[in-house]
């Protein structure tokens, strides 16, 4: 096994405080914190996203996301551990049915990477919470009698942890539901692990088109070379169509530079921005979070300014399970007697008729 095979990078991930410190030097907050913050949730990264760190600075934008630091451990009056929701509407084990026509399958808890703002810290790196093989039946059965699905979700942890035999199985047998008019797949694989989008893979995607991927790049530094090879034949061999969501993130990409950079890199290597998400309430995360007026005025200087392609929809996922709602300027300033009075991108007025 080499660096270019994503068992090994699975197999050889640094997982222990004493690994980590053989390849960088903490800082006293970070060495203070992994111990406690271990506690609550596991530590992981692959050889190849540690590579991606700036040793030299503690605040680098990658660093930052997998590194436990103190404000990990403070747990705010409005942080929960469940912020969607996402076990109340759960009628069999792994799947999430909150939407009408749409179910989420959690079908892996492990990820090869392990960021701290996750939503799911409550189950990911725990192995009861993956379904077995009897509880698989149970949730295809579930979305072959609920014929108001049109889509399913395959999350995790990482669905992309599976074996390509386990991801065929899956897919083959999603496919054959005939009310089923689409499958997604969540993956942060191509970030951290981009070289688990073998040729295999590929060859097992390309059997069920069409098929998407929504990935989670955050930051303009995460994509590399290797991610472009990887991507590229993922879109090309495997015939995927792929997307991307965004984790608006204090101190790592809370700048319309910064989002405008990676948005536009994203498109570059065949990757359309989808979502920009306002960081969840969960537990631990208050570090993370950028204010909704901040995100907005980023927000602002982004759309218009840029091409729209590059765009995502800005949205915030409501805690307590109310679902995603638009975050968005008001560019509807009000009702005239004429017509209606907005506010375009660079702030000039214009009324137009009914």
């Amino acid at each position: 096994m080499t660096w270019s095979d994503w068992k090994w990078q699975l197999q050889n991930r640094i997982t222990t405080i004493k690994d980590l410190e053989e390849k960088l030097t903490l800082t006293p907050e970070e060495r203070e914190s992994f111990a406690p913050a271990l506690e609550e949730f596991s530590f992981a990264v692959t050889p190849y996203y540690l590579e991606r760190i700036d040793k030299e600075n503690p605040n680098c934008p990658i660093r930052k996301q997998i590194i436990p630091r103190a404000g990990e451990l403070t747990k705010k009056p409005n942080e929960v551990e469940d912020p969607l929701a996402e076990e109340r509407y759960m009628p069999v084990k792994g799947v999430t049915h909150r939407y009408p026509d749409r179910a989420i399958w959690y079908i892996s808890h492990v990820c090869a990477v392990y960021c701290r703002f996750c939503t799911r810290k409550r189950k990911v790196s725990d192995p009861e919470e993956t379904p077995n093989r009897q509880e698989w039946e149970k949730a295809l059965e579930y979305f072959r009698t609920h014929e108001e699905l049109r889509e399913i979700i395959l999350s995790g942890g990482d669905p992309l942890t599976l074996s390509d035999s386990s991801i065929d199985y899956l897919l083959g047998e999603l496919k054959s539901i005939p009310h089923l008019n689409q499958v997604r797949i969540h993956s942060r694989h191509p970030v951290t692990m981009p070289m688990r989008l073998t040729e295999n893979l590929c060859s097992v995607f390309a059997k069920y088109f069409p098929l998407y991927m929504v990935t989670h790049f955050n930051h303009p530094k995460e994509i590399t070379d290797e991610t472009k090879t990887y991507v590229m034949r993922l879109i090309k061999e495997g015939h995927v169509s792929v997307f991307n969501q965004t984790v608006l993130l204090s101190g790592i990409n809370d700048d319309e530079k910064v989002l405008a950079e990676l948005n536009y890199k994203l498109i570059s290597i065949g990757i359309k921005p989808y979502y920009l998400h306002q960081c969840d309430e969960v537990f631990g995360s208050s570090d993370f979070v950028v204010p909704i007026e901040r995100g907005i005025e980023i927000y602002r200087k982004l759309r218009g300014f840029h091409s729209g392609i590059t765009i995502p929809n800005y949205v915030k996922d409501l805690t307590g399970g109310g679902g995603k709602v638009l975050l968005s300027p008001d560019y509807l300033q009000k009702k005239t007697k004429d017509g209606y009075l907005f506010q375009n991108y660079l702030g000039d007025e214009y009324e137009v008729g009914h």
